[in-house]
């Protein structure tokens, strides 16, 4: 039996009707409970002669109409679920079901292993949609029976895959960072002062879900720099001397590569930010959910702060478990202007109201929030070493740029922000955002 609240992930219609003709209308249920799928019909035809169920059918446009309506379908919390029962034979029956592309890739498996396991059990067709911008499986079968099992086993996969480490997080609460210009300027001179001063170009800063997915199947080039660098470990010393630009890039870009570093596992400057939380937003009606949350606190994080602007500063560098030699992650430590503590109260506001509200995984909620403002982090690689161990030597890089000192910085607002998706200032896509006091307030 399928849980109760695995249902609240899709939004099922059901469809019946021959394979030539589902466009006309049949008739409507009446709305279910919230929580529950609605199996709504839409459409129907008939090869049976006409009267030979009841129907009547319409000699100019070929449209047949049940004299009986469809019984309106009952799911009960009970050790099944009903379906509605139709007057007419039918020879095709469907389901479109809604999904969040973030999980269609679950329903697929491996190969499609999953797919065709489903497909042979039930003899049934899934048809997975064709563009980003759609969400909708449709389950196609010979049976009620048939399309309905197909989807509480499609319900009961996205259940266990919202749960599973392998659903990466959609969405996160964000201080943004990047809305102030001379901040941003100086991420960009830490990498071209590491990376050398080649250009990238505005598609190289943004990343969709599309390419990341793409990305993580083959290998892109890697790229190339034209300036020199010196490394220094434990036991050598290494000058690079070249005659050409041409050679000097080859070079640096060999060492870079040794030392396991690229373009990609840097922070993109136009996204930096300060993350308060992250979320597994996988449906719109969560997505609603969490952009209710934010706009619904905004008071209380306010008083929080007191009502005073709150300013952090950002100096050095540290890794994030591991050491420079082999470093994962490389931030720089976030403090609170005056150290009152009032942003990490905020936070916490923040953080409670959307584990009140559900919209936390359980292993997230207990986690202590640690402000930090990520610089470099392998996982955004995008030619893939070996994963479990990919690392990077940033023992030059902490040599170099160890205690800089990258200013301090008002935290102006509070965004829901969504993973992958980028607003026209190359920030990620604001779902909803809150402001934070910029002036003090006087009585």
């Amino acid at each position: 039996m399928i849980a109760r609240s695995s249902f609240s992930s899709l939004n099922c219609v059901m469809k019946v009707g021959g394979a030539k003709d589902r466009s006309n209308m049949m008739g409507q249920h009446k709305k279910q409970k919230a929580t529950m799928p609605v199996w709504r019909p839409i459409s129907t035809q008939s090869e049976n002669a006409p009267g030979s169920c009841g129907c009547e059918t319409d000699s100019k446009s070929n449209e047949v109409r049940c004299q009986k309506e469809v019984m309106e379908e009952t799911l009960q919390e009970s050790s099944s679920n009903k379906y509605a029962e139709f007057a007419c034979g039918v020879e095709k029956y469907s389901i479109s079901v809604e999904v969040d592309s973030s999980l269609i890739h679950f329903i697929k498996g491996k190969g499609g292993s999953v797919q065709t396991q489903i497909e042979g059990e039930l003899a049934v067709k899934i048809i997975f949609p064709s563009s980003k911008e759609d969400n909708c499986i449709v389950i196609e079968g010979n049976s009620v029976e048939s399309v309905t099992k197909a989807s509480e086993k499609i319900a009961t996969i996205v259940e266990e895959a919202v749960k599973s480490p392998r659903l990466d997080y959609s969405h996160f609460i964000s201080l943004p960072l990047a809305i102030h210009p001379e901040l941003v300027e100086k991420l960009n001179h830490f990498q071209n002062s590491i990376l050398g001063d080649a250009p990238s170009s505005q598609d190289d800063n943004l990343e969709s879900a599309a390419d990341k997915e793409e990305d993580e199947e083959k290998q892109s080039e890697s790229p190339s720099v034209a300036v020199n660098l010196e490394v220094q470990d434990e036991k050598e010393h290494k000058r690079v001397k070249t005659d050409t630009v041409d050679s000097k890039s080859n070079v640096q870009t060999s060492i870079l590569s040794d030392l396991g570093i690229d373009r990609s596992i840097f922070i993109k400057p136009r996204t930096f930010h300060l993350t308060v939380l992250m979320l597994k937003l996988w449906n719109k009606d969560r997505v609603a959910a969490a952009t209710e949350v934010l706009q619904g606190i905004s008071s209380k994080v306010k008083d929080a702060l007191d009502n005073r602007p709150v300013v952090i500063g950002l100096k050095g560098l540290t890794c994030m478990r591991g050491s420079p030699a082999k470093a994962r992650v490389v931030y720089a430590p976030v403090t609170e202007i005056g150290g009152e503590g009032r942003l990490l109260r905020a936070c916490q506001v923040m953080i409670d109201a959307y584990v009140e509200a559900g919209l936390v995984l359980e292993k997230d909620a207990h986690q202590t929030l640690k402000l930090h403002a990520t610089l470099m982090n392998v996982r955004h690689r995008k030619r893939k070493r070996t994963r479990r161990h990919d690392s990077f030597d940033a023992r030059h890089i902490f040599k170099v740029h160890g205690s800089k000192d990258w200013g301090e910085y008002l935290i102006r607002e509070v965004h829901l922000s969504q993973r992958f998706k980028f607003d026209e200032s190359g920030y990620y896509h604001c779902c909803a955002s809150i402001p934070l006091p910029e002036n003090m307030q006087t009585e």
